[in-house]
């Protein structure tokens, strides 16, 4: 059979546009593949589960205008299938007068982006968040924790009913576009036809592009994510998730307390470098990654760069009373004791060869095909409307 569209990835930017182009044409012949066992088992699957309100963004940019969409659009969909998700709001909390600094920046964000927002000051914030120490802090009330690895299930028994082909367990091998579509040949021997195709690849998105013949000038570097999970005594220590003011000059938003739509709350993450892309167990080393990673000239350009900040990162890895330390910033009452189950999640991190970490949607498409080779954070709470767009380009519109 020629499927009309065809989808590499299962993670819940894939499924979000399978599920927009079955929206616009019920009658459309769709093929979605996923290497793995299931869906969302990656970056949909290891994230914080934080639907996003859109503060951190440029003013009127497509980052700003998609999270707010998306947020929405997030919620809804979780009320019309029953999916559990909580708008707990959460506290950007200002540890010294450098970050209260920073805190006024982002207090005119949140204007411009038409963000709801309360000023909290030291006193109140005692009040509501009695364990959290600051000189202020930024409450944003719409922001709300939701599993993605839920969604995402839920996404893919809603298109298999919708008469989707959902195929798992199948890696792709080689692509090769003519005039009138794509045919992806898997490891195993099997072989699909499409007439136009969609990437949504993720971690491995530098590599379906090149496999596709596209020229793909940059590289994923993984970035591991790591966290603990507080005891179960600790799983009422907060009201609201916890974030610091994050520092303008680096790109992750640093450690923070995160409560967890099952009731958990974690500690983290960190964002230090991977040496597996698909690794997430402590230590995880791949050969060919890091060959790939090494062999990479904007690696090293991008190294150069941030050096001081990544060498943090690892120390702080390496040292769970430096971890602590960056945590007792704004909770002082946490022990060493209170760190416990381990976990991580890898962020997919495009760089380009001259060492630009990449913050925008990054596309290389042809013809037939089109690539998302970066959707930036936060890409699960803006999937839908990210889909819709990704629709749009393929078709066109």
């Amino acid at each position: 059979m020629t499927y009309q569209y065809g989808i590499i990835g299962g993670g819940i930017l894939g499924l979000a546009t399978a599920r927009e182009i079955r929206r616009r044409d019920p009658a459309a012949r769709i093929l979605l593949l996923e290497k793995e066992a299931g869906f969302g088992r990656h970056q949909t699957g290891h994230n914080s589960g934080v639907i996003h309100a859109g503060i951190y963004y440029q003013p009127g940019s497509l980052k700003a205008r998609l999270c707010r969409a998306g947020a929405e659009a997030t919620k809804h969909y979780c009320r019309d299938h029953a999916i559990p998700f909580e708008t707990c709001g959460k506290l950007l909390v200002a540890t010294d007068d450098l970050e209260l600094a920073h805190m006024a920046a982002l207090e005119d964000r949140a204007r411009q982006n038409d963000i709801a927002y309360e000023t909290v000051s030291a006193v109140r914030l005692r009040e509501i968040e009695p364990m959290i120490a600051g000189k202020g802090a930024l409450l944003i009330r719409a922001t709300g924790i939701v599993d993605y690895g839920r969604i995402a299930e839920v996404m893919a028994a809603e298109l298999k009913a919708a008469g989707v082909e959902l195929v798992t367990g199948v890696r792709i091998a080689a692509i090769a576009e003519d005039e009138t579509g794509v045919t992806l040949a898997a490891s195993r021997g099997e072989r699909f036809r499409c007439e136009r195709l969609v990437a949504c690849a993720g971690l491995q998105s530098d590599r379906i592009a090149r496999l596709a013949g596209l020229d793909a000038t940059h590289q994923i570097v993984p970035f591991r994510g790591e966290y603990f999970t507080l005891p179960p005594a600790k799983s009422q220590i907060v009201r609201h998730l916890i974030y610091p003011i994050p520092d303008p000059d680096l790109p992750f938003l640093g450690i923070h307390l995160t409560r967890m739509v099952d009731g958990r709350v974690t500690v983290g993450p960190n964002a230090v470098l991977g040496f597996a892309r698909e690794g997430y167990a402590r230590g995880s080393i791949d050969t060919g990654d890091c060959m790939a990673m090494f062999g990479f000239s904007g690696f090293w350009k991008m190294a150069r760069r941030n050096w001081r900040s990544g060498l943090a990162e690892f120390r702080n890895s390496l040292s769970r009373a430096g971890y602590l330390e960056q945590c007792r910033k704004y909770c002082p009452s946490l022990t060493l004791e209170d760190l416990g189950t381990p976990g991580a999640g890898i962020r997919a991190q495009a760089i380009l060869a001259d060492g630009t970490l990449v913050h925008d949607f990054l596309f290389l498409d042809s013809p037939r095909m089109l690539h998302v080779c970066n959707a930036p954070s936060p890409a699960a709470t803006s999937a839908m409307p990210i889909a819709a767009m990704i629709v749009d380009r393929l078709t066109g519109q």
